[in-house]
């Protein structure tokens, strides 16, 4: 009696909310297709794939797919490439994001506010592809403006793309360059959605602009900074392949500096042809994220449990 009460309890609120559940329907039926139906893809980890046995039919090949990947020699190099690079643009990101969210909101001349975020919001749409040329334009020996510029001064050239020590910071700055204005979004809607009463109380007990910033902005917006750092976390051991490639290519002089584990993995696909290599390497990185994130998940929940994921 209790599992019929239930049951009706469900589709009756099936029902109430039917236009909300309609309206959602594209987003889940998008997020099956493209998230969990390939999810069967990774038996290919697997298996010794050929194309005429496909997926399913292709014979089995244990761990040997991962072996390619930890006996190449390179395994720690990009992996510690991979979690450095992306530790850097997650600290910084937020810190430039939040700095950037705090000062548009500060401009209290709206035109200027929204030329402004308009010019900030505009490298997110630029393709790494550009990036690439534009990078290429800047850092070349023979036509880049920055040696031109020093050449101009009576200075040395600079080799950017023979110095790979110099790379980490060129990478870093693009990425900076390229996200920063997108990013703050969020943060943007979250400083709008505080009362404006605590900012008038703030002012009239004598705080001024930066009191207002460090006591109430950012302890107001908090939450949604800790929910956004750990979603990028769940990203930690992947790199970004459009933009690794676009800025480096296939120069190996600077791949001790640049190379992450997405590059690698795409240079020994095109020369072996092995997608289970491929697929492995894949798992290896999405369960490498998945405990990253339930580990500072949990570590944050000690801290607060309300500005955790789940």
């Amino acid at each position: 009696m209790k599992k019929s009460t239930t049951g009706k309890k469900f589709f009756k609120k099936l029902y109430k909310y039917r236009f909300f559940l309609l309206m959602l329907s594209p987003a889940i039926i998008y997020t099956l297709i493209f998230a969990y139906y390939p999810m069967f893809g990774i038996v290919m980890a697997f298996k010794k794939y050929n194309y005429i046995d496909g997926i399913w039919g292709s014979p089995w090949n244990g761990l040997n797919n991962f072996k390619f990947f930890f006996k190449s020699g390179q395994a720690g190099l990009v992996t510690r490439n991979t979690v450095l690079y992306n530790i850097a643009f997650i600290l910084l990101s937020t810190v430039l994001q939040v700095a950037v969210a705090v000062f548009l909101t500060e401009i209290r001349n709206k035109r200027f506010r929204k030329i402004t975020q308009s010019m900030m919001f505009l490298p997110y749409f630029i393709s790494w592809v550009i990036v690439g040329v534009m990078a290429f334009n800047l850092f070349s020996s023979d036509y880049g403006f920055i040696n031109n510029l020093i050449k101009l001064f009576g200075g040395k050239k600079i080799a950017f793309y023979t110095t790979p020590s110099a790379w980490p910071g060129i990478i870093i700055f693009f990425n900076l360059w390229k996200g920063v204005g997108y990013g703050s979004v969020m943060y943007l809607a979250a400083i709008m959605g505080i009362d404006t009463s605590i900012y008038e109380a703030a002012s009239i007990d004598g705080a001024n602009v930066f009191q207002r910033i460090f006591k109430v902005t950012i302890p107001m917006i908090m939450p949604t900074m800790v929910i956004l750092i750990l979603m990028a976390v769940g990203g930690i051991f992947k790199g970004n392949f459009d933009m690794f490639y676009n800025l480096v290519g296939n120069n190996g002089l600077l791949y001790d500096y640049t190379d992450v584990i997405d590059t690698l993995t795409n240079r020994a696909l095109l020369t072996s042809k092995d997608f289970g290599m491929a697929s492995a390497v894949g798992l290896f990185q999405s369960v490498l994220c998945f405990v990253t994130v339930v580990i500072v998940n949990r570590l944050v929940g000690l801290y607060d449990k309300d500005y955790t994921l789940f």
